[in-house]
């Protein structure tokens, strides 16, 4: 049968009883009870005999024997309530002209029991006077004090000690609105007011006790652990708390169970069995009653298991010696919480004074008197047999006790006595708040407001309550709880080799704090971990199997470019620009490099840009110097000098690509390239196409008219134009992709750069190229010119080559991360190699060839345009057949008399004056030539250009040539 359904057949069966007449009950067992009457009476539940020894006597008889009287727990407690209650009664202060009363019934911490007193108690506070009067014959004379006939109302109960007795009991006590202040039970049940609106108490929560627990576990780092609970109430909420709490901050629970106190060896004995399980977690954190952590402490000796687990109790082990008694090895260096309860210095005194024949008021003085000193007072009167202890009776063999055994010897103070204290202060201060505000300020003695007494009324100046014991502020939150507050209790071994309970640490106000050195029995490091931490830069791969394996992992090394995250358990990648530490802890940022001028690549760069920029202003100044000699004349020098120009941008748009990247130096970077190019290849195609365009009519048997354009000025015009279309292009790239600078991050470091799109650099350059392919066709098309126009031939070479960088530039500067000195080298050997192919040919003309530099060599030396007669034309149609120039004049004049008509041929100007005038052959062998006879010849430039290199000559023959 489940222990709460017995609890509520007992409590039913009770509260029939409760109703019964008190007849029925006369002939029943009574129990012993210590009354001291007042105007109000407090009721009391203390243990003062242990539980049963069974718990399968018969119930509805109700005639449970009790076990061995308790000094501790016990005897302490009726002692100190009866100190306390002198000390209240004699305070003019509070409860002024009243008097507190108190019933105590011993609850033997056993619910059934505790049931049955308390429903004494209720009904002996709604009994008549005269018929309580009737029974009290049976109670010693110590159990009734007060004047006879009339006994005050019970204004509210204090205790049981149990947190799950405390349930069953307030369940009946709130029936009949009856208060209840617990002196010791903690479980968290309790403070649900929908459920026990009736209680209060002076001792925190466990939920204080589970979080205190669970600090003690973080500071120490233990991580996995198991949990052990007593199967009742007072275990159950509390090892829930615990488990809820230790979930929040990943605190693992490895293996649980649950046990009674009372549980048989062998059910132990498995409660450690299955601890073992699980060898990681040395830590055991156990939410039990004494008795159950001293069961624990039995079964390890039977399993040869001491000091193999650590144990970490609550309250209910505290600093109990009847816990750890004879099994001090097992509970070495364990840790336990005790409730903090000041020791109460004044009444060491008091009960240590106490003596058999001066204590009447305790009816259990006597038993514990006899118990303790294992001695009989003569003379000690039968009670009723409630208890298994046996009575002393007339034969008993015992030695008779001299009533002055020392009770200092072997003494120590119950640490729950200032909590009993406390309990019946909170009564006595809520009674006289009542008494104030209902009998009004300054009242004294008894009114007839009070009466009949209102437990609902009473209730609320209990929850208000505040008042000060012992240096501490005792109130009461909304759920009728106190503050947390606790000692940190730690069982080591001494020097002298015994044991004992040492205070090492508090926890006060949420914070824990250490004051001591702590023993760990035979271990000086313990370690309750599934997983140890992972090192530097690996992060915790969590095991799979349920959330309590969240604290086993296996460490896995952070990849390359990451970090350990905040929690440990995955790596998060570096942000752009930024590398791990070595210890894989924080991003440390890469510094921003870009090309400075003292790089490799940066210096020869420019010292090519230096080597153009001197060989451009040697060549300007050459060509300054020489400007008017037919070299220069001949090449159309202002467009030469256009070509210089866009050379000399070249080789500057080398130093703003190397320069720091910005919006500025970015801009540049496209802008100038391309316009460079422009200004270089529009007056190459100039060129190119004019001399084109020359060779195109030189080969027109009749030219109609003279070749458009061809001035220098049409020239500069056309290269302008050219160089115009050029910067309109560049422009507009600069206006839709504004010139930027963007980081480029790789895994070593971080470039600044010019944030500079593939059609950033192609679109400005597509002109260029475009110019470049037309010089290069022009080039092919001339390939074949006369000879005087050889520069043509350069132009091709030019071009050639400089098609050959540009397709090696694009896989290059697209392929490579050395785009700033590919694109640098590019510009600067393209304006080279036209300096080269054009230019220095001239300037080796002009410096070290300078007989070279004469008009006739760069007129038509071999063909030029003419028009003659038909004379001429018959000497030249002969010349080929004839081999003599006698011959050949002879047969013009003989066979081909002079036309009127003329022909177009080609013929050297040398030829043509011998072809003219033969005789001119045969002059040095003659005496006289008559000049007047000879053929007048005129010359004319076929343009207006300075450089024009087509002639156009007038033959004039005489009317009677001499031959």
């Amino acid at each position: 049968m489940p222990p709460n359904f017995q609890n509520t057949v007992v409590l039913f069966m009770l509260v029939i009883q409760l109703f019964e007449p008190s007849s029925s009950t006369a002939n029943q067992d009574k129990r012993i009870s210590a009354f001291l009457n007042g105007d109000f009476i407090i009721g009391a539940l203390f243990p003062v005999h242990l539980p049963p020894s069974s718990t399968k006597q018969p119930v509805a008889s109700l005639g449970i024997k009790c076990g061995k009287v308790r000094e501790l727990y016990g005897i302490q407690r009726v002692e100190v309530t009866f100190q306390t209650l002198d000390r209240i009664n004699k305070d003019p202060n509070l409860l002024p002209n009243l008097t507190l009363g108190v019933e105590i019934r011993d609850e033997c911490w056993y619910a059934p029991v505790a049931l049955q007193q308390s429903i004494e108690l209720i009904r002996d506070a709604i009994t008549p006077v005269s018929s309580y009067l009737d029974t009290c014959h049976n109670l010693t004379g110590g159990q009734l004090t007060g004047e006879a006939g009339q006994r005050g109302p019970l204004i509210g109960v204090v205790g049981p000690g149990s947190s799950s007795v405390a349930l069953q009991v307030q369940n009946l006590l709130q029936l009949f609105h009856m208060p209840q202040v617990g002196y010791s039970t903690t479980s968290r049940d309790l403070s649900d007011k929908s459920r026990f609106n009736y209680f209060m108490r002076v001792v925190p929560s466990d939920y204080y006790q589970a979080q205190v627990m669970l600090d003690i576990v973080r500071h120490y780092g233990w991580t996995y652990v198991s949990a052990v609970n007593t199967d009742e109430n007072y275990g159950q909420s509390g090892i829930q708390a615990f488990r809820e709490l230790a979930e929040e901050v990943d605190v693992c629970i490895a293996r649980e169970d649950s046990i009674l106190s009372k549980a048989s060896d062998e059910s132990f004995n498995k409660v450690i069995l299955n601890l073992k399980q699980d060898p990681k977690a040395f830590v055991v954190v156990c939410f039990c009653e004494g008795f159950t952590i001293r069961g624990l402490l039995k079964a390890t000796r039977r399993l040869n298991m001491t000091n193999h687990f650590l144990f970490l109790g609550s309250d209910g082990w505290a600093d109990r010696n009847d816990v750890t008694e004879e099994y001090e090895e097992e509970a070495w260096g364990g840790l336990s919480i005790r409730i903090h309860s000041p020791r109460v210095n004044s009444f060491d005194n008091y009960y240590c004074s106490l003596r058999p024949n001066n204590n009447t008021r305790n009816p259990w003085f006597q038993e514990f008197w006899e118990s303790q000193f294992n001695c009989s007072l003569d003379g000690h009167p039968e009670i009723p047999t409630t208890t298994e202890s046996s009575t002393v009776n007339k034969t008993d063999s015992r030695k008779l006790c001299s009533g002055e055994e020392r009770l200092l010897d072997n003494y120590a103070q119950d640490p729950k006595l200032s909590f009993v204290i406390k309990a019946i202060y909170t009564f006595a201060h809520a009674l006289h708040d009542m008494q104030q505000d209902k009998c009004g300020n300054g009242t004294t003695g008894l009114c007839e407001k009070l009466l009949p007494f209102n437990g609902s009324m009473f209730k609320s100046y209990l929850m208000n309550v505040s008042f000060e014991y012992d240096e501490e502020i005792i109130e009461f939150d909304e759920n009728g709880d106190p503050p947390g507050r606790y000692d940190i209790m730690n069982y080591q071994k001494l020097e002298n080799g015994t044991f004992a309970y040492v205070q090492v640490g508090n926890w006060h106000n949420k914070s824990l704090s250490w004051t001591r050195p702590v023993q760990f029995g035979k271990s000086t490091i313990v370690k309750s971990v599934c997983a140890e931490e992972c090192p530097k830069g690996h992060y915790k791969n969590v095991q799979q199997g349920g959330k309590d394996k969240r604290c086993c992992w296996v460490c896995v090394p952070c990849p390359s470019g990451e970090i350990l995250n905040e929690e440990g358990e995955s790596c998060d990648r570096c942000p752009l620009g930024s590398v791990p530490d070595e210890r894989k802890q924080t991003c440390l940022r890469l510094p921003i490099e870009h090309m400075q001028w003292w790089n490799t690549q940066a210096i020869v760069a420019m010292i090519f840009a230096s080597l153009g920029f001197l060989s451009t202003l040697f060549a300007f100044l050459v060509f300054v110097k020489y400007n008017n000699t037919p070299v220069v004349k001949s090449s159309t020098k202002e467009l030469c000098y256009i070509i210089l120009a866009g050379m000399t941008v070249s080789h500057a748009s080398i130093f703003a690509i190397l320069a720091k990247p910005s919006e500025v130096s970015c801009a540049l970077s496209r802008f100038l390239p391309g316009m460079s190019f422009a200004m270089i290849y529009a007056a190459v195609l100039t060129k190119t196409n004019r001399i084109a365009r020359i060779l195109a009519g030189s080969k027109k048997r009749f030219p109609t008219r003279k070749p458009l354009f061809m001035s220098a000025t049409a020239q500069v015009v056309i290269t302008c134009f050219l160089v115009a279309i050029e910067i309109f292009i560049s422009g507009g790239m600069l206006h839709f992709q504004v010139p930027t600078t963007i980081h480029v991050y790789s895994t070593k470091k971080t470039l600044l750069e010019c944030d500079t799109s593939p059609e950033a650099i192609v679109v400005p350059l597509a002109f260029d190229f475009f110019l470049i392919i037309l010089c290069t066709l022009y080039a092919v098309k001339t390939r074949n010119v006369p000879e005087n126009f050889n520069e043509a031939k350069f132009i091709g070479f030019a071009m050639y080559t400089t098609c050959v960088i540009w397709i090696a530039f694009v896989p290059i500067y697209y392929g490579s991360e050395s785009k700033v000195i590919t694109l640098c080298m590019c510009v600067t050997l393209s304006a080279l190699v036209i300096w080269v192919f054009l230019f220095v040919p001239k300037l080796y003309i002009i410096l070290i060839k300078p007989e070279r530099n004469n008009r006739a060599l760069f007129t038509t030396s071999k063909s030029i345009r003419c028009h003659i007669g038909s004379r001429v034309a018959s000497a030249v149609s002969n010349k080929s057949s004839t081999n003599s120039w006698k011959d050949s004049t002879t047969s013009g004049r003989e066979n081909l008399p002079p036309q009127k008509r003329t022909m177009s041929c080609q013929t050297g100007s040398e030829l043509l004056q011998v072809l003219l005038n033969p005789k001119a052959l045969m002059e040095p062998y003659t005496t006289t030539t008559n000049s007047c006879t000879l053929p007048k010849i005129t010359e004319r430039d076929c343009c207006e250009a300075d450089n024009c290199q087509v002639k156009k000559i007038i033959i004039e023959l005489p009317d009677n040539p001499v031959y």
